[in-house]
This record gives structure tokens, sequence and C-alpha cells, in this order.
């Protein structure tokens, strides 16, 4: 079954103890650090304070300061972005997922733009200063080659010498902390059971999710579904691997719980690389 469909209804509910403010600041501190782009005043759209200006230059600050988050999901972080001032667009392949996001941001009054694509097969219309995925959505990618040629994508719609920024769940993790072992979370409206299944060959951590959600309070009546999820997990090394061999330049490596060097107990890293070149 196509991952994040009827998870996606009850993602948020699960979902509202992540620190997202907490990984916006940082990621906004990485961008400051060795990033081009910028914060555009009050919020607002790039595209809205330079849509009456012809010249060159005010285009091209206009896709500098564009930030593209891929995995966007239901568009938490993303609006932690766009409330930090950054002109973001986000982008996730599950329709379901997306649909959430688009109603959080008119329900917030948010111009944020949202395309439904694969990451593997990004295709923007202009370049972005910066690229960010959070929340292991490159894990998602399964074989090498993919995400090599994601990364190549990525290095394609980065504006020269744009970052892109991104994390990952460690191979440690799943073959250490969470593979082969069963999740339960119990909500007012909604549970689920979340099986793990890792796989010591390929490196691939399989997830049954069985969700419970309340389709009927009168009756008090819950319906079951059951989505399969598959991430694999990677070494620091293997990333930085599939990075230079995209064409992009590894500027550094950052343990994600600690903000120091990671190390062989690191269950998610944070990746920054720069464009060189296309």
């Amino acid at each position: 079954m196509e991952a994040y469909t009827d998870f996606a209804k009850v993602y948020d509910t699960f979902m509202d103890e992540t620190p997202y403010d907490v990984w916006g600041n940082f990621v906004s501190s990485l961008i400051e650090k060795y990033g081009v782009s910028k914060p555009v005043k009050g919020g607002a759209k790039a595209s809205d304070e330079y849509n009456t200006q012809e010249d060159s230059e005010d285009a091209l600050s206009e896709e500098r300061n564009l930030v593209v988050e891929l995995g966007c999901g239901t568009g938490s972080f993303t609006q932690v972005m766009h409330g930090l001032g950054y002109d973001i667009m986000g982008i996730d392949m599950s329709p379901e997922m997306l649909n959430l996001a688009r109603q959080k941001s008119a329900e917030a009054g948010l111009d944020i733009m949202y395309l439904e694509q694969d990451m593997r097969e990004l295709d923007l219309y202009c370049t972005a200063g910066t690229i960010v995925s959070v929340c292991d959505s490159v894990n998602y990618v399964l074989e090498d080659d993919e995400l090599i040629e994601t990364f190549k994508l990525v290095n394609n719609f980065l504006f020269p010498g744009g970052v892109f920024i991104f994390d990952f769940n460690t191979l440690h993790k799943y073959r250490d902390i969470i593979g082969d072992t069963t999740i339960a979370e119990n909500r007012e409206d909604c549970s689920f059971i979340w099986d793990n299944y890792y796989d010591d060959e390929t490196h691939i951590n399989e997830y049954d999710l069985t969700i419970f959600a309340l389709c009927n309070q009168e009756k008090e009546l819950f319906a079951r579904s059951v989505e399969t999820h598959y991430q694999r997990g990677y070494t620091l090394d293997e990333m930085k691997g599939f990075v230079e061999a995209a064409g992009l330049k590894f500027i550094t490596a950052i343990d994600a719980d600690t903000h120091e060097e990671p190390g062989e107990d690191s269950e998610r890293i944070y990746i920054v690389a720069r464009e060189q070149g296309k």
C-alpha cells in the first residue's frame, strides 16, 4: 500500500511533540552560516517583493532567496521556515499530505506554494538558493543510484553557490535502536501500532503501520487501516560519497541531537553540501 495515505489524516496528531521550531531555528542558522539565501522581510514571498521590477539583478535575488523543502509532508516545518521570513516552497509526493499542508496554510492565511513531486524526479521552474529536507525524508530513497540521481537534481536546481541541507537516519538507528521493535501509541480519537522489521543484508527497515481512527463519534466507531513503509539506513561515509558523486561539495556533518560532530552512536545526522557547477 502506498505510504502516507490514511496515515496522513492522523500524522499531525502523533507528531504534535515534534520540535519543528527548534529544527527551523537550527536550519536557519546553517543557512545564515553557509548559505546564500536571506529571509524576506515580513515573511512575504520574494515574488511579491520583486514582481514589479524587471531588473535582472532583482530576479536573481528572488531565486537566491528561495528555499525549497523536499518531503514537506503536512507543511509544519514549511510554515516554521515561512514564519522565520523565508520564501519557501514545499514539495511532497503524497497528495493526502499536501492537501493537509494547503489546508493548514490557508487557515493560517499563509501564501505558500506546494507541489506534488517525487524528489527523485525533482523539476523546478527556477533555481533556489537553498534546498532542505528534514524528518528523514531521504531515507525513503532505497537505492544508491536513485539517491545519487536525486542529489544531482538538487545540484542542478541550486542557485550558484547555494546549499543543500538535509538530515538522515543512520544505519545504527535502524539496526540497533528501532529495528525489530514494536511501537504503539494511543490517543483519544486515534491510535497506531508500528511494527518494525530490519533486514541486515539490504539495511532496509520495513515498518507496518496499523491505524485506528475515529470515524463515527456518536457510535464510537473506529476505522482500521494498514500502511507499509520502507526506509534504508545509511552511514555518514555512504552519504558523503553520494553527495560528492552527485557533483555537490560536502561542507559539514552535524549530529542532529547534540549539534556536535557525529559519532558511532549518532541516530540522525544533518549534512550541508554546496552547489559547485552543473
